[in-house]
C-alpha cells in the first residue's frame, strides 16, 4: 500500500442587518413556512401556552412582594396574624418560583423538540433535493454555499421561527400585565418609566443596526476564512501549498482574513457593551425614579411601601420586553429570508428526473444504441443559482452544441473504444449513458430502453463507470467496496479483489478490510485507487460498463496491473471505453474517432489505420510509441 506524504431574543434581533427590512419577501413565502410546522401543531400550542403562564405567573411575584411588606411587615393586624401572612406568602412565593422553573424546564424542551425537529426537517429535505441535483449543479456550485444552507440558513430559520413565537406572544402578554398592574399602583411612575423608553430605544436601535451590519460583514469573513481553510486543509490543497512553497504566503493570507474577522468582532462587543450600559443605565434611572418619587409619596403616607418596592421590580421587567417588541419586524424578516434562502435551494428543479411512468430495463446482455444524439451543456440559469456561484448574475453564455448527430451501436457483450483529441466530446458522450445528462435531442437507449424514461434503480444497476480520478470516501476499504453493493459477503468482496487484482495488497495489509484509505483514497498511490474502483465496479456487477481512460496517469507496473483488472471487468460485459492504451483500441471491436462532437470515423484498428486522416494521425502521435 503507497503511502503519498502527509497523507435572549433582544439581543438576537439586534444581530440582524436593518438592510433585511428593505428585501421584498416572495410571496408564498409565509404559508409554505407555516406549513412546515404544521405537524408541531399541537406542541407550538402547548408551547404558547407555556409562555403565556409564565408571563403571567412571573409577573405575579411583585405583588405578592408587596403584599408581605404592606400587610405583613407594616400591616396592623395582629402579630401573629402577621406572621402567619408572612409565612403562607412566603411558601406561595416559593412554590411560584418552583412553578415557573419547571415552566421554564418544560418550555426549553419543547422549544427544543419543535427547534430540533424542524432543524432535522429542513437539513433532510434541502439534502434531499440536493442529492436530485444534476452533475452541472455541483459543477457550477461553490460547496461551502451549500453546507452554508445546510447549517447557517436552517438554523438561522429555526432560531426565528421559535423566538418570533415565544418573543410575540410572550412579551406581548408580560408587557401588557406589567404596564397594566403599574397603572394600577401608580399612574404617575409608570408614565415616566414610559416616557425614559424612547430615550432608550431610539439609541438602541441606532445601535443595533450597526450591530446588524458587522455581524452581516463578520459572517461572510468568518466564510471566507472557513472557504480558505476548507481548500488549504484537503490534501490535495495541502500539496499545492507544499509543491509551490507558499506556506508563508498563505499563513498571511488566513492571517489577513483572521484579522478582519478579530477586528469586527472587537467592534461587535463594543457596540453590545454599550447596548447593555444603556439598558442598565435607563432602567437605573428609572428605578432612581421611583425610589425617590415612591420613596417621598411613602413618606407623606400617599403610596404603600410595598407598593414602592413592586413598582422597581416591575420596572425591571420591562425594559427587555420592549425592547424585543420594538425589533420585531426584524426579527420576522429575518425568519423569512431564512426560509426563503432554504426555498430558493428547494425550487431550483432538477433537470434529470425519474419519468412518471419509467420503465425496467430489461435485464440481460447490454445493447447500447446512440440515435441522432445531439447536446449542449445547460446554462446556468438551468441550473445554479447567483448565490450558490458567489456572483452578482449567472452567467449568460449562449448555450452552444458539444455533440452533433451521433449514432453508433455497442452490441451486447462488445468492446467500443472512442479516441480522439482532448475536448472532442468523448467524456460527454459516456455521461449520457448513465444519464448524468439528458440528450437534447435524439436518444441513447439500454436494451430498446431509453434511458430518460428507464427507472433510476434499474439504470443504476445496468450501467458501472470508472472514471479517470475516482473518488473514495475517507472511509475504510469496506466501506468503499459495499457501497456499490450494502449486502456483500466477504467472499463477494474478495472474489471482486481478485477480479480487480487487487486482493494480495488489501489481504497484506494489517488491518485488511478495515483499513481506513484517507481523504479522497491519498493513502493509495494511483495504481492501487483504480483498481479498488475497479473491485467496486465489480462488486456492483453492471451488464455495462463505461470506461473514462481508467489507466490514464498510471506508471508502467501500475497500468499494467490496472489493465489486466480492466481485461477482467471487460470481458463478459458490454464495454464503451474512452481509450488511452494501444491495447484497449486493438483489442475493440469497434473504434469510434470522435471530432468537435462528431463522429468522423468508425472501424477496426485494422480498418482505420489504413483508412488514414484523423486516427492514423491520432495512432502515429498518440499510440505508436507504446509498442516500444
Amino acid at each position: 500500500m503507497s503511502m503519498h506524504g502527509g497523507g435572549g431574543g433582544g439581543m438576537r434581533s439586534m444581530r440582524r442587518d436593518r438592510t433585511i427590512l428593505e428585501h421584498r419577501i416572495k410571496k408564498g413565502t409565509l404559508p409554505r413556512m407555516l406549513k412546515f410546522a404544521t405537524q408541531y401543531r399541537t406542541m407550538l400550542i402547548i408551547f404558547l401556552t407555556a409562555v403565556v403562564l409564565d408571563a403571567i405567573v412571573s409577573s405575579i411575584s411583585p405583588l405578592i412582594l408587596r403584599e408581605i411588606i404592606d400587610k405583613g411587615i407594616y400591616g396592623h393586624h395582629h402579630l401573629s396574624h402577621r406572621e402567619h401572612l408572612i409565612i403562607g406568602l412566603s411558601l406561595l412565593t416559593a412554590g411560584l418560583a418552583i412553578f415557573e422553573a419547571l415552566l421554564s424546564l418544560a418550555q426549553r424542551r419543547i422549544s427544543a423538540v419543535i427547534g430540533e425537529g424542524l432543524i432535522y426537517d429542513l437539513r433532510a429535505k434541502v439534502f434531499g433535493h440536493i442529492q436530485e441535483m444534476p452533475i452541472a449543479f455541483f459543477s457550477r456550485t461553490q460547496t461551502g454555499a451549500l453546507i452554508s444552507r445546510l447549517n447557517n440558513d436552517v438554523i438561522g430559520a429555526q432560531q426565528a421561527f421559535t423566538d418570533l413565537f415565544s418573543n410575540v406572544v410572550g412579551n406581548v402578554i408580560l408587557t401588557a400585565i406589567v404596564i397594566g398592574t403599574m397603572f394600577v399602583l401608580s399612574w404617575q411612575v409608570t408614565i415616566v418609566a414610559l416616557i425614559l423608553v424612547p430615550i432608550f430605544l431610539i439609541p438602541a436601535r441606532r445601535v443595533g443596526r450597526k450591530l446588524g451590519t458587522l455581524f452581516q460583514r463578520g459572517m461572510e469573513l468568518n466564510a471566507e476564512m472557513n472557504m480558505v481553510m476548507t481548500e488549504r486543509f484537503n490534501v490535495s490543497g495541502a500539496m499545492l501549498v507544499k509543491l509551490f512553497g507558499r506556506p508563508q504566503d498563505e499563513l498571511s493570507y488566513f492571517e489577513g482574513r483572521a484579522g478582519q474577522v478579530r477586528d469586527i468582532g472587537i467592534r461587535q462587543s463594543t457596540y453590545q457593551r454599550f447596548f447593555f450600559i444603556a439598558l442598565s443605565l435607563t432602567a437605573s434611572l428609572a428605578t432612581a425614579f421611583a425610589y425617590g418619587f415612591g420613596g417621598v409619596a411613602a413618606v407623606r403616607g400617599t403610596l404603600m411601601v410595598g407598593t414602592v418596592v413592586a413598582l422597581t421590580l416591575y420596572l425591571a421587567r420591562l425594559y427587555g420586553p420592549l425592547t424585543a417588541l420594538s425589533n420585531l419586524n426584524i426579527d420576522y424578516m429575518s425568519a423569512m429570508v431564512s426560509f426563503e434562502r432554504l426555498f430558493e435551494v428547494l425550487d431550483l428543479k432538477p433537470m434529470i428526473q425519474e419519468s412518471p411512468h419509467a420503465v425496467v430495463i430489461p435485464d440481460g446482455p447490454a445493447d447500447l444504441i446512440f440515435d441522432h444524439v445531439d447536446f449542449s451543456y445547460p446554462g446556468a440559469e438551468e441550473v445554479s443559482l447567483a448565490s450558490l456561484e458567489a456572483v452578482a448574475r449567472l452567467d449568460d453564455t449562449p448555450r452552444t452544441d458539444v455533440l452533433h448527430d451521433v449514432s453508433f451501436r455497442v452490441a451486447p457483450g462488445t468492446v467500443t473504444a472512442l479516441v480522439g483529441h482532448s475536448g472532442a466530446g468523448k467524456t460527454t458522450l459516456s455521461m449520457l449513458v448513465s444519464r448524468l445528462y439528458d440528450a437534447d435531442r435524439g436518444s441513447v437507449t439500454i436494451n430498446g430502453i431509453d434511458v430518460r424514461e428507464a427507472t433510476t434503480a434499474s439504470l443504476n444497476a445496468m450501467v458501472g463507470v470508472v472514471t479517470q480520478d475516482p473518488h473514495l470516501f475517507h472511509d475504510t476499504l469496506r466501506a468503499n467496496l459495499i457501497f456499490a453493493k450494502p449486502e456483500a459477503t466477504d467472499e463477494e468482496i474478495a472474489v471482486a479483489l481478485r477480479s480487480a487484482q487487487i486482493w494480495d495488497l488489501v489481504a497484506s495489509l494489517p488491518l485488511g478490510l478495515a483499513t481506513v484509505v484517507g481523504e479522497r483514497g491519498y493513502r493509495l498511490s494511483g495504481g492501487e485507487k483504480q483498481r479498488v474502483a475497479l473491485a467496486r465496479l465489480l462488486l456492483k456487477a453492471p451488464r455495462l460498463v463505461v470506461l473514462d481512460e481508467a489507466t490514464a496517469h498510471l506508471d508502467a507496473e501500475s497500468e499494467a496491473a490496472v489493465q489486466r483488472a480492466l481485461d477482467e471487468t471487460m470481458s463478459t460485459r458490454t464495454s464503451l471505453v474512452i481509450a488511452h492504451r494501444l491495447s484497449t483500441i486493438r483489442n475493440a471491436d469497434q473504434i469510434l474517432v470522435v471530432e468537435n462532437g462528431a463522429i468522423i470515423q468508425r472501424g477496426s484498428h485494422a480498418e482505420l489505420f489504413i483508412e488514414g486522416g484523423v486516427y492514423r494521425d491520432l495512432y502515429e502521435t498518440q499510440f505508436a510509441g507504446q509498442e516500444h
